[in-house]
C-alpha cells in the first residue's frame, strides 16, 4: 500500500527523519512506533502531504504520492481538529463533503457511525460540550467516515477511558478485516501487539526496526524459562543457567536465563530426578521490552519519555 524511500527532513538545525525507508503492506495494521520526538508526526505529515520531504521518494499503491491519493487516505491527528463552537452534526456533513461524498451520503453515514457508537444524541451538541474522550469518537468518525483505502491513526486512544479504548480497538479491528490498511502510531507499546501485524520503531530520526511483530519477537527470544516446582529449593548452576529471580514460597518458582549452548533438555535432564516440575513456561520478550531496550540511551537513563 505505502512504500517509503529514503526520506529525509530537516527542520532549521533538527534533522526530523533521516534516510527513514518503510515498506506498509495492502490490508495490515502497521505499528509506526517511537518515542515522543522521534519522527513519527512527521512522517505521517509527509504521507499525508501537510509538508514534504528535503528528500526521498513516496508510493502509494504503486503510483508516486500525489494529491489526487488524499480522498483514500483517513487521518487521525494526535492534535485534534474539531470546530469547537460548530455543531457536530453539521460539522461532519461539512469534513465528508470535503472527502468528496454528497449531503445526502454523509448523512447515510453518520447515522450509522452515530448508531453503531452510540452517540446519536449528540447531533446537535457543540464540540466544546463534549469532553475529550467525546470529541475523540467524534473526530475518528470524521476519520473513517468516507471509507479510506489507508486510514493513519496518531495515537488514537488518548483521551479515552479503558471501555471506549476498547470500542474503539475493536472498530479499527473491523475496518482492517473489512480491507482498510492502517498505520498506528504511538509511544505505548499496551496496544500494539493486540493490533498490528508489522511495525518500524523510530528512533531519533532515523529507523531502528522493522518487521512482522511475530518475526520480531522470535528475533529477540534470550532463552529465558520460568520454572514452577516442588522439592528441595533449585538454585545456581552457572554451568547451565543464570538466576534472574527466585520465590521459595508456597509455591516455589525460579526464573533462569540458559548458559550460551545449553538447551532446555539440558535443564530437564538435571532437574527431573531433583524436583517435581508443576510447570515451566519460555518467557518471550514482549514488544514494550524490545521497544525500551532499542531506544534507552544507556548512557542517558531519563532519554526516554514515557509521559
Amino acid at each position: 500500500m505505502l512504500e517509503i524511500r529514503n526520506i529525509v527532513k530537516q527542520y532549521a538545525k533538527h534533522r526530523a527523519l533521516d534516510d527513514v525507508s518503510i515498506t506498509v503492506p495492502q490490508g495490515k495494521i502497521y505499528g509506526l512506533l517511537g518515542p515522543n520526538g522521534a519522527g513519527k508526526t512527521s512522517l505521517i505529515r509527509i504521507i499525508n502531504q501537510i509538508t514534504a520531504p528535503d528528500s526521498g521518494q513516496i508510493y502509494f499503491d504503486g503510483t508516486p504520492l500525489n494529491p489526487s491519493h488524499i480522498g483514500r487516505i483517513g487521518y487521525l491527528p494526535e492534535e485534534r481538529g474539531l470546530y469547537k463552537k460548530m455543531q457536530i452534526g453539521e460539522q461532519m456533513i461539512y469534513l465528508a463533503q470535503l472527502k468528496g461524498l454528497s449531503k445526502q451520503e454523509a448523512k447515510n453515514k453518520i447515522k450509522f457511525w452515530f448508531e453503531k457508537l452510540q452517540i446519536e444524541s449528540w447531533w446537535d451538541k457543540k464540540v466544546e460540550d463534549l469532553s475529550k474522550g467525546m470529541q475523540q469518537k467524534v473526530q475518528f468518525v470524521a476519520t473513517v467516515l468516507h471509507e479510506p483505502d489507508l486510514i493513519i491513526l496518531d495515537e488514537p486512544f488518548s483521551g479515552f477511558d479503558p471501555v471506549n479504548a476498547q470500542v474503539i480497538q475493536d472498530e479499527i479491528l473491523e475496518l482492517n478485516k473489512k480491507g482498510a490498511t492502517i498505520i498506528y502510531s504511538t509511544h505505548r507499546m499496551e496496544s500494539v501487539e493486540a493490533l498490528c501485524d508489522n511495525i518500524a520503531l523510530i528512533n531519533k530520526s532515523k529507523l531502528v526496526l522493522e518487521g512482522s511483530v511475530k518475526e520480531i519477537k522470535e528475533t529477540y527470544r534470550n532463552q529465558t524459562y520460568s520454572i514452577e516446582y516442588e522439592g528441595q529449593d533449585i538454585g545456581i548452576n552457572d554451568e547451565l543457567w543464570e538466576v534472574l529471580g527466585q520465590s521459595v514460597n508456597d509455591h516455589k518458582k525460579i526464573t533462569i536465563k540458559l548458559q550460551p549452548e545449553k538447551t532446555l533438555n539440558d535443564v530437564l535432564i538435571y532437574l527431573i530426578p531433583l524436583v517435581e516440575i508443576k510447570q515451566i513456561f519460555e518467557i518471550i520478550p514482549s514488544m514494550n521490552s524490545i521497544f525500551i531496550e532499542k531506544v534507552t540511551d544507556r548512557n542517558n537513563p531519563t532519554y526516554l519519555n514515557h509521559e
